[in-house]
């Protein structure tokens, strides 16, 4: 028996996580490995209810789980509150106690989708990003961080702070998912100007040499690398980035593949593991069954396959997900006019439907 907590959270995300909901019920009626799973209100639902976004009674549960699993957080009906008090605290709260220090973001473009992106098809052709980007140090978490008044004058600081340690294991889980894939790392720094990138790259070159000389590794500067990334996208394999710089380029990648809805994420630790699509809570679509539920699906994807090592399950969701959309089927948000557009739900339905003639 596996356990996992599901946190549908905010806006879209109840409806896009009823989809996998589904998946999981039809995989537990096919498999002898059940996932037995509950639901928790978490980000600005739980301020609602409890007034924080993750309350003490929700955390023991996920440090109890085997993996957790979020819908999203967020909306303008949080957003005035204090720093301490947002949905989105209680995210970074939850990444942190769970140890999950490295965020996986798969960008791979459909070939079915290629119209659907900002760039021409024949620069997206052959396109399979992988972003790995440390998650709990950096200046997200960096101390002492203040916003205060001095001399009349309104300051601010968020310092930049990286141990060698938490680089070194961040890259140790890069270079071996490359080595699963096309054995590139592509690391991202700002080593020309910032002490702290300098020491990034110093550690991830020593990792590099130490354990893995089999890989590819590239260097480059996150300036450079926004460019590149639009300019040669089906050049790059993995990419390992700082908290900073991995929430940035991986937002990049996001238009690559067309839509946000398309994007899932891991961030994973030595024991725990959050699965969430990229994709906000779209508080401006909520409600409307309109949301895209596949980069949610791929999240559930990616859980069987990192958390549970079952790649068969996790391959053939993905085989789902491709067939419908070689199909011509479509959610809203990467519809063409030649396209079947679905709702939420009928997505999540045709996608179940494909998935149980493959279990």
């Amino acid at each position: 028996m596996r356990n996992v907590l599901i946190l549908p959270g905010d806006g879209i995300g109840p409806e896009v996580t009823e989809q996998c909901i589904k998946i999981i019920d039809l995989i537990n009626s096919k498999s002898k490995n059940v996932i037995k799973y509950q639901r928790a209100l978490f980000g600005g639902a739980s301020i609602d209810d409890c007034g924080e976004p993750l309350s003490k009674k929700v955390l023991d549960i996920a440090m109890k789980s085997d993996a957790v699993f979020l819908g999203a957080v967020g909306g303008p009906k949080w957003e005035t509150m204090e720093h301490d008090l947002k949905p989105e605290k209680g995210l970074l709260t939850l990444r942190k106690e769970l140890q999950t220090f490295a965020n996986l973001r798969p960008g791979k473009v459909f070939s079915s989708l290629a119209s659907a992106s900002s760039l021409r098809p024949e620069i997206l052709n052959g396109t399979d990003i992988f972003v790995v980007r440390e998650l709990t140090g950096g200046i997200y978490f960096g101390e002492p961080r203040f916003s205060k008044e001095i001399d009349g004058k309104r300051i601010a600081s968020n310092p930049l702070i990286y141990n060698e340690d938490e680089i070194a294991r961040v890259a140790k889980s890069a270079f071996e998912i490359a080595r699963k894939r096309n054995k590139k790392v592509t690391s991202l720094d700002k080593a020309n100007v910032l002490e702290v990138m300098q020491l990034w790259r110093d550690v991830v070159t020593e990792v590099h040499e130490n354990a893995y000389s089999d890989i590819e590794l590239e260097h480059l500067y996150i300036d450079n690398a926004a460019m590149q990334v639009i300019k040669r996208p089906s050049t790059f394999d993995v990419i390992l980035a700082s908290n900073l710089f991995g929430d940035i380029i991986s937002d990049e990648v996001a238009e690559l593949t067309g839509s946000l809805g398309m994007l899932p994420s891991a961030s994973i630790g030595e024991s725990k593991a959050i699965y969430e699509p990229v994709h906000g809570s779209a508080p401006d679509i909520a409600g409307q069954n309109i949301a895209n539920p596949i980069a949610a699906i791929l999240s559930l994807a990616m859980m069987y396959k990192y958390s549970f090592n079952e790649d068969n399950i996790s391959d053939k969701i993905d085989q789902a997900i491709t067939e419908v959309l070689d199909e011509g089927n479509r959610t809203r948000d990467i519809s063409t006019d030649n396209n079947n557009v679905l709702n939420c739900n009928q997505m999540g339905d045709l996608i179940v439907s494909k998935l149980e003639q493959k279990l």
